[in-house]
């Protein structure tokens, strides 16, 4: 594998490899830490020689195995058993949080910020508006906004993308 190769590859899967290790181990700085942890160990083994079949199941392997290196050293570590396997579902969920957040990321700072105060924090929009100095319409406004516009975005070239999650 080039160089080339392996920036690809990191560009594809950085963020997806990052969702996984989030919902593993629940903390979003250890998730980064364990995937360019594990991303520097892969290309120590390529340098070194090492041929590396299907990289995306290699690479998910091994986020998965330094997860669980990473809650063994932990003294309330949950059973290994609940870490899901590896499968196609598991890897194609990665890759939905990952474009769902990148999306969410490239709305309009404002707009972003009711949203995720609405939808993650899950405040009212009266507490939204109390908490900004605006009005509760205004919220609801940046709100329909942040919908539309990450409905627009997350379906370019894929079927209409809903988001009954949030």
């Amino acid at each position: 594998m080039t160089i080339r190769e392996f920036e690809a590859y990191f560009r594809q899967l950085y963020l997806p490899l990052g969702m996984y290790a989030l919902r593993i181990v629940d903390n979003t700085s250890d998730a980064e830490d364990i995937v360019e942890e594990t991303f520097m160990k892969a290309w120590q083994a390529i340098s070194s020689g090492t041929e590396i079949g299907h990289f995306k199941s290699y690479m998910y392997r091994c986020v998965r195995n330094e997860c669980v290196s990473f809650l063994r050293g932990k003294k309330e570590m949950e059973p290994i058993d609940s870490i899901p396997e590896i499968s196609e579902e598991v890897m194609d969920t990665s890759f939905r949080d990952a474009r769902i957040w990148k999306a969410i990321d490239e709305l309009p700072e404002k707009c972003r910020e009711i949203f995720l105060m609405s939808k993650r924090d899950g405040l009212s929009n009266a507490e939204i508006a109390e908490e900004l100095n605006i009005s509760v319409k205004t919220v609801k406004n940046q709100i329909t906004k942040a919908f539309t516009r990450l409905r627009e975005s997350l379906s370019t070239g894929h079927k209409p993308f809903f988001l009954p999650f949030l």
